[in-house]
């Protein structure tokens, strides 16, 4: 039989990390346990995923064998790492599910501070899209309705207008900083 071709599994992603925009880790999962074993192992290389990543405006990246999709929103980045034979369509969507389903929860104030203020509500997050390595959920409704999130209507009425307009300013600088 090819050494190339695989049997087909469950278990898709490889890891999912978070980081600030200093590369500093905020959240990470790893499900492979021999794709970088030590913790130092795991910096390595989410610090070399960042510095490749962090100024380049693709969605894609191959790297040290592995597929990386990524996103980033004012000052995070959101990874999702698979195999180089998985299929980059079903990474993305593990990405896009998290990145709608955290705009959610942070009442679309994605940002580190709102980030490590609900982190309870991340890690639930992770936890329903993806289960040991396997995809679970790709619908950011779904998750949320697992997560029992009720997504209010007006979140602008829960917020004063000096927390209104203190959002909007840190908006406005990450936009002219990046």
């Amino acid at each position: 039989m090819d050494s190339m071709s695989m049997e087909p599994s469950l278990y898709t992603v490889k890891a999912l990390f978070i980081l600030d925009n200093d590369g500093n880790r905020l959240l990470s999962k790893y499900y492979d346990p021999e794709l970088y074993p030590s913790m130092k192992e795991q910096n390595n290389f989410e610090k070399n995923v960042f510095n490749k990543t962090h100024k380049a405006d693709n969605e894609i990246a191959f790297l040290e064998g592995m597929t990386v999709v990524y996103k980033s929103s004012i000052d995070l980045f959101f990874y999702v790492v698979g195999s180089p034979q998985e299929n980059e369509l079903m990474l993305m969507s593990v990405l896009n599910c998290l990145f709608d389903s955290l705009t959610q929860i942070l009442r679309k104030n994605v940002e580190r501070r709102y980030l490590l203020e609900n982190m309870e509500g991340v890690f639930l997050v992770v936890d329903e899209i993806i289960d040991g390595g396997v995809i679970l959920e790709s619908d950011p409704q779904q998750v949320l309705q697992k997560v029992n999130y009720k997504s209010d209507e007006s979140p602008l009425s829960e917020q004063s207008v000096a927390q209104v307009i203190q959002s909007a300013k840190d908006q406005i600088k990450w936009s002219i900083l990046k």
